[in-house]
């Protein structure tokens, strides 16, 4: 399916009961991750109709998206992004999505910045939402027909590419009902699913930071400890010969042996 296609419909999803219950979930947890990361660039990958970087305060926020919507036309597995050039990357329901998830991963660390930061949100397969997207109909619609990827398997591709994570959270509890009258009816699952299942929520939401180790220069070693420098001979002083004077009564004359 096209990327621009996906992002359509996702965002058409997003305006539903249960897509406006995730987003309005998502929204107030990014706020707070986002409100401290500072920088100069800072882009958001897919679902150019949604500002997730709203209170976010780097001056040149973007978003990149395959067709119209966003400031940046692009593909999320070759970003029109210089390499090193980002502070912070957002990516909201981007892999599962993805016909190449791993590739965009490494996209995303190949853009940003030494310590520079990404956020990435996704459907948790282990939870009610993953239970209703197994056995979804052939043809199902959004977000059902997505490959939601595992919290471990993100884990290990973030490792493997520098990118450590710093923080994450479960959200949206809830059963994904279609109706308004049973989500209000079940808020009270949101409360005790941090406490009673905090593995089992609908979505996670990631926070990480690419770290870039330092480099440290190794010289050789000149003067090692076992090198003796050889110690010269001590020379010893020869004394010199002194005349005797005899003062007497020769006036001073040296007398001849």
């Amino acid at each position: 399916m096209a990327p621009d296609v996906v992002a359509d419909s996702l965002s058409q999803w997003f305006t539903s009961p249960l897509g406006a219950y995730l987003l309005d979930a998502e929204r107030r947890h990014i706020d707070q991750e986002v409100a401290d990361v500072f920088g100069f660039h800072g882009i958001q990958l897919g679902l150019p109709d949604i500002d997730f970087l709203r209170a976010n305060r780097i001056p040149y926020r973007f978003r990149v998206a395959p067709g119209e919507g966003g400031e940046l036309r692009g593909a999320a597995e070759n970003l029109p992004v210089l390499s090193q050039s980002v502070d912070l990357v957002l990516m909201p329901h981007v892999l599962e999505f993805s016909p190449d998830p791993h590739a965009v991963l490494r996209e995303v660390s190949r853009v940003l910045m030494p310590d520079g930061h990404v956020i990435i949100t996704g459907f948790n397969p282990w939870s009610l939402w993953g239970l209703r997207q197994v056995f979804r109909p052939r043809n199902a619609p959004f977000p059902w027909c997505g490959d939601f990827i595992t919290l471990p398997r993100v884990k290990d591709w973030c490792k493997l590419l520098g990118i450590e994570l710093t923080a994450g959270r479960m959200r949206c509890y809830l059963p994904p009902a279609a109706t308004p009258e049973w989500l209000d009816r079940l808020r009270f699952l949101d409360a005790a699913g941090d406490r009673w299942w905090p593995f089992a929520g609908g979505v996670y939401i990631l926070h990480g930071i690419k770290r870039v180790h330092g480099m440290r220069l190794i010289t050789p070693k000149w003067r090692g400890a076992g090198v003796k420098r050889k110690a010269l001979a001590v020379v010893p002083r020869q004394a010199g010969t002194h005349s005797v004077v005899e003062r007497g009564g020769n006036d001073g004359q040296v007398p001849r042996p």
